[in-house]
């Protein structure tokens, strides 16, 4: 069974930095390209990062430069090191993977950028 449990979300204040974490199981973690996404009540679902299988990464214009996306294929985990954070990127992230076209998700974690 596929399982993503996604940890390291909370509050941060603006500039502040938070890393988010995604630990799978359940599949051959090195072979699949891993997402992060995040939801907000006003832009809806849109995704944040990209690291394939080969490592290459791939970023929304919004997270470019301040946002690094890294997995461990040792640990079978896939963190999100967010710098410079700004009150937009409230939001709930969500860690994905994508097996013979059925998405798995893990269960989100809440980042408020709040002073």
């Amino acid at each position: 069974e596929v399982q993503l449990q996604a940890s390291g979300g909370g509050l941060v204040q603006p500039g502040g930095s938070l890393r988010l974490s995604c630990a799978a199981s359940g599949y051959a973690f090195k072979n699949f390209a891993m997402s992060w996404l995040r939801q907000t009540q006003g832009k809806g679902l849109e995704r944040v990062a990209d690291i394939m299988n080969d490592d290459k990464t791939a970023y929304v214009d919004s997270a470019k430069g301040r946002f690094t996306i890294s997995k461990d294929n040792v640990k079978n985990t896939v963190d999100l090191q967010m710098n410079s954070l700004k009150p937009e990127d409230t939001a709930v992230y969500y860690c994905n993977v994508i097996i013979t076209l059925h998405a798995y998700w893990g269960q989100g974690t809440q980042v408020t950028v709040s002073s």
